[in-house]
């Protein structure tokens, strides 16, 4: 049996519990939203969530790059 009081027709998060803001990019190396997007999640409207879905895949190489050691120190601005 079926529980339809607690199903809901929304977007899931993301989040996969690893909540670390990268401090360049300011996304979260686990789900890659921003803070703003993390925070306003539940009074988005299923639209805009399916959007922000839609643009993750596109963040990650933000984060690929290596910023430590010394490789990382010349390659900054």
């Amino acid at each position: 049996m079926t529980d339809t009081l607690w199903t809901r027709d929304e977007i899931e998060s993301p989040c996969v519990k690893i909540c670390v803001i990268h401090p360049e990019s300011r996304l979260c190396t686990g789900c890659l939203r921003t803070i703003d997007e993390i925070t306003q999640w539940s009074r988005m409207s299923v639209d805009a969530r399916r959007q922000i879905m839609a643009d993750l895949p596109a963040r990650a190489p933000q984060l690929a790059q290596r910023r430590g050691g010394r490789a990382g120190r010349l390659n900054r601005p």
